[in-house]
Parts: C-alpha cells; structure tokens; sequence
C-alpha cells in the first residue's frame, strides 16, 4: 500500500462557499477510489482566502511570505491536486489566478489534477473549458476529462441532497471525474527537478576563472 499526497485548493470568498462544499465532494469520491485501489491518502486543504493577502504581498514584492511559501511547496510535491474556484465574468475568479501566477512554472508539470467550479446559473459551467483547462495545460498539469460544474440549482434547498444530485446528475459527474483522477494519482510519482542540482561549486568556479590553477 502507497500513500498518496492530494491537495485541494479552494478559491471560494465566503464562509462557508459553494465551492468548498464541492471541493469537499469532489476530494471525498477521490479518497474513496483511491482507497479502492489500495493506495493510503493525506489529504491538505489550502483556502485561497486565508492567502489572499500573503498572495498580494508576493506579486507586489516577488517574495513569498512563509505560509503561502510552504503552500507553494506543497503544490510542488502533491501527487494530485483538486482545484474548485468560482466563476465571475465567465471566468476564474481573480484570486484563483493569482495563485496560479505565483507558482513555479513547473510546480504542477505532470501532476494530475480534477477541475471543479461553482457559479449561481449553469451558464456559467463553459467557462471550465474555455478557461481553466487552458490554464492548467499552459502549467502542463495532466487534467482529468471531467471537470466538475455546480450551479446554484445543484445544491436546492439541501446541499448535496440525494435528490437533487439525481435531477442534476451532479452526484455522477463527481464520481465520474474522482474515478479518473484515482486512477492517474494511483500511477504517479511525484519527481520534480532541483534547481540547485546543476549549479557549479564556488571552489569549480574560482578553479575554472584561475585558468585551472589548483
């Protein structure tokens, strides 16, 4: 038995948010066919809002702030990310995007990754395709077939309701998409570069301005 690092990575503002109920969905079907499979999961969320302001700090000034620092380095060594954000102007929110533009660009290369979002009309569910996909494959992240829409409708009156997953086929599309990103973070392995690997020693380097004198 493996176990197997999943981050989850919600962008929704209030609290609590229709986007970190889907998250919560969508990471409890991943864990379960993860389970089925025989693979161990450890489970990290990171709400975006709690980052919000070390985010800022970090365009502003090019340097990551400790907290959003150790985030990055999760993103870094998950073997599979959950990424959920709402939908504003038919696109990811402002948020969702910076803390993409503050990651490595080679933080996610290789990583599979499920795509949910939320918005108050299913309208709004294109925007997965015409957006956020595009962004996670210019990260060269391996995103799952599915992604995951809910609208203000798919929840009714009972979040989650049984019912109303069955109307919306919300429930389906959840384990449809949870049981692909299973069986790509069953397979992966999380190997990422050191970008200190390649450097020259600074006693190589005095060497080789010597003119190779010892």
């Amino acid at each position: 038995m493996t176990t197997k690092h999943l981050l989850v990575l919600s962008a929704g503002l209030s609290v609590p948010s229709s986007s970190r109920l889907l998250a919560d969905r969508l990471t409890e079907a991943a864990v379960r066919q993860l389970g089925a499979l025989g693979d161990e999961v450890v489970v990290e969320v990171v709400e975006l809002r709690d980052l919000a302001h070390e985010v800022t700090d970090h365009l502003l000034t090019g340097f990551a702030p400790e907290a959003l620092a150790a985030v990055q380095r999760s993103v870094t060594a998950a073997d599979g990310l959950v990424a959920v954000t709402p939908i504003f102007s038919a696109s990811y929110s402002g948020l969702f995007k910076s803390f993409v533009d503050v990651l490595e660009p080679t933080a996610l290369a290789g990583t599979p990754v499920l795509l949910g979002a939320t918005g108050g009309t299913a309208r709004h569910s294109l925007a997965l395709e015409h957006a956020v996909r595009p962004l996670f494959a210019y990260l060269r992240a391996v995103v799952v077939p599915t992604a995951v829409f809910a609208a203000s409708e798919d929840w009714g009156g009972d979040a989650g309701a049984a019912g109303t997953d069955v109307a919306s086929g919300l429930g389906e599309r959840i384990d449809r998409a949870a049981a692909e990103l299973a069986e790509l973070v069953h397979r992966h392995e999380t190997v990422r570069e050191d970008p200190f690997e390649s450097v020259v020693p600074f006693e190589e380097q005095l060497r080789r301005l010597s003119g190779g004198a010892s």
